[in-house]
């Protein structure tokens, strides 16, 4: 079998559907039919069954599309490796990202990337820090962009750091926090940002918030504050222009400072030698110039 004929099986395993795959290979379905006809001989096995309901994958069939998908993942590193002995970019950056980077500053530095090096793409993943970290242990990714303050051993980087403030249409001090019957509104994050805000609270007040409303989503967050359902506390990085209008108290750490959230990028050093890695490294530096932090 060749390349194309992996990609074939692929396609039709993800796609369950002749019309389908033949639309995404551009092939007309009877020529589709008879490059799977002839795959099937190679192998002298059924790997597809046709019902009514589309194609059904025979116990045999998944060895044999397990085994196409690790030839082309193989091939597509190999190309990728080969790719990036040359002076052009190409090849797919593979990086995942903390949620709130990945909603309000990556968008601008990825359009600068692309519009750059065209031949490149991208692969990105969004989520919280440990699942970041997750990734780059096994190998899925090249760079992480995470939140907080990392325990990595490869190379990390220090990108950003945002001050966090108390949003809300009503509250105009901190000290109205320990009285106001208002909901502190919080979004699900990891927990080293829980607990950053929880041993701020505890030191600044020693009692909990009187009311509080937990959702998912930073931007229902966000919303929620805005319309004055209550107070929030959020990173710099998310007040927009929208926020003109709406109260935005810091939290004081000591005095002249703020508590803040730092964000930092990190990898292997292996992955650092690759043209797509290293063509990104040098837009990211133009939007946030830093000293690379070596770490082993």
């Amino acid at each position: 079998m060749n390349s194309s004929e992996f990609h074939i099986l692929s396609v039709l395993a993800k796609e369950k559907n002749m019309r389908k795959a033949a639309e995404r290979l551009f092939v007309s379905q009877p020529a589709l039919s008879q490059r799977l006809q002839s795959i099937e001989k190679n192998w002298n096995t059924k790997i597809f069954i046709r019902t009514q309901k589309g194609l059904l994958i025979t116990p045999a069939g998944e060895k044999i599309v397990e085994f196409a998908e690790e030839v082309l993942s193989k091939d597509a590193k190999v190309r990728e490796e080969i790719f990036s002995l040359e002076k052009e970019v190409y090849g797919t950056l593979k990086i995942a990202v903390a949620t709130i980077i990945g909603q309000y500053w990556l968008p601008k530095v990825l359009k600068k990337y692309l519009q750059r090096y065209p031949s490149a793409k991208v692969s990105l993943i969004t989520g919280w820090s440990s699942e970041i970290v997750k990734s780059l242990y096994e190998d899925e990714v090249h760079l992480g962009i995470i939140r907080g303050n990392p325990e990595w051993k490869g190379v990390k980087q220090h990108l950003l750091s945002d001050d966090l403030y108390v949003v809300d249409t009503e509250i105009e001090s901190l000290e109205e926090l320990q009285y106001t019957e208002r909901p502190f509104i919080q979004f699900k994050s990891d927990s080293t940002y829980y607990q950053e805000i929880h041993v701020w609270w505890h030191k600044k007040f020693q009692t909990p918030p009187k009311r509080t409303i937990v959702v998912d989503q930073i931007e229902t967050c966000k919303q929620m504050a805005l319309n004055g359902i209550g107070y929030a506390i959020l990173p710099s990085i998310t007040l927009q222009e929208e926020y003109d209008q709406i109260n935005k108290i810091p939290l004081s750490q000591k005095e002249a400072s703020s508590l803040h959230r730092d964000t930092w990028l990190i990898g292997y050093e292996s992955a650092f030698q690759l043209k797509q890695v290293e063509a990104f490294l040098a837009v990211l530096n133009e939007s946030a110039p830093a000293k690379k932090d070596m770490g082993k």
